[in-house]
């Protein structure tokens, strides 16, 4: 029998599929969670520094951090076998050999006293206030719009409310300055600051420099604002939120939020996927985060989308997703907005 074209064309999607077949079957490459079963904790601390590019001082300093990294990990993995009351998971990330205590101490900067002060100076209206139901969107997710950077890894400092309002308001997203912030703005970010000091900072500056211009550092010093002479987004001011989640939508509908949350407990720092429903306190208000959007998932729970600012290796790609409609963590207790 001769051999033809259509037997060729059979031959050849044959040999596709059987390499396709053989392909599916070998194992694909996971994340350093996903080894737990073969591999001993020491082999997962060793990865773990690797994959994070932690370096220990000395041979003291590693056992005391891999101690560290061997309480959070033991304790990830059991929360993982047995959360059936729980729609989250946890992961290891860049904070793994941290406890608590450390990770509040350095990564994040929010302190009651400051807030209440700066929020008593308010005088301006929620503007939003009279919008109904027929005016908000079910959902939105300002990272589809455009509105919001790139997640930054510089732990107690963040923009991202003013980025956002700037690209809803002229098309352009322009990536600015946590450093101004940092140095210019009395008890920012390592001295307690919070979110609407920089706001008024911004306002009284007649605007804020890129971070191309004034490049983050990671340290506080001395304030350059004057020396640069040149502002590439100003504000008109800021409004607060009344504290309720229903006039968090409304704001959230219009723009990203800044909020600041208490994020006390374990859970909150491993978060790594779903929805966040676990523990987390209300009356020690510690971090600022931004609300960027809202939804609701394929099972009817309701959450909002924050931005953080401790890298992507934390939670969704620096991001989370946390109840709605429970005031989780304190959400909907200092929250404004520039305008």
């Amino acid at each position: 029998m001769a051999f033809t074209n259509q037997h060729f064309q059979l031959l050849l999607c044959f040999s596709l599929v059987l390499v396709l077949g053989l392909w599916a079957t070998q194992p694909l490459a996971h994340p350093l969670d996903d080894h737990k079963a073969s591999l001993s904790l020491k082999e997962r601390h060793e990865r773990w520094m690797t994959q994070y590019g932690r370096v220990y001082k000395d041979e003291i300093e590693k056992e005391k951090r891999f101690n560290i990294f061997k309480t959070n990990v033991e304790y990830i993995d059991n929360f993982n076998a047995n959360a059936s009351n729980k729609l989250y998971t946890l992961g290891t990330n860049a904070f793994t050999d941290l406890t608590t205590e450390e990770l509040i101490a350095t990564h994040t900067g929010i302190k009651k006293q400051f807030i209440s002060e700066s929020m008593s100076t308010r005088t301006t209206q929620f503007r939003h206030e009279n919008l109904t139901d027929d005016d908000i969107l079910p959902s939105i997710d300002w990272r589809e719009h455009g509105a919001v950077m790139g997640v930054k890894d510089q732990g107690l400092c963040a923009v991202a409310a003013v980025e956002g309002l700037n690209k809803i308001k002229t098309g352009q997203l322009i990536s600015l300055s946590e450093q101004e912030l940092l140095d210019c703005v009395k008890d920012y970010g390592c001295g307690g600051g919070e979110m609407t000091k920089s706001f008024t900072f911004i306002q009284q500056n007649k605007g804020i420099s890129t971070e191309a211009e004034y490049p983050y550092q990671d340290t506080q010093s001395q304030c350059q604002a004057r020396t640069l002479g040149s502002n590439a987004v100003t504000i008109d001011g800021f409004q607060r939120v009344p504290n309720d989640e229903s006039a968090l939508m409304k704001a959230v509908s219009q723009q990203p939020v800044a909020v600041c949350i208490d994020i006390h407990g374990i859970d909150f720092r491993h978060y790594s996927n779903s929805i966040y429903n676990g523990d987390c306190g209300r009356d020690n208000i510690n971090h600022a985060v931004t609300v960027v959007g809202y939804g609701t998932d394929t099972n009817g729970t309701d959450y909002w989308v924050l931005k953080n600012s401790w890298g992507e290796s934390w939670g969704e790609n620096g991001y989370m997703r946390i109840i709605r409609g429970q005031n989780k963590c304190g959400i909907t207790s200092y929250a404004s907005y520039p305008i």
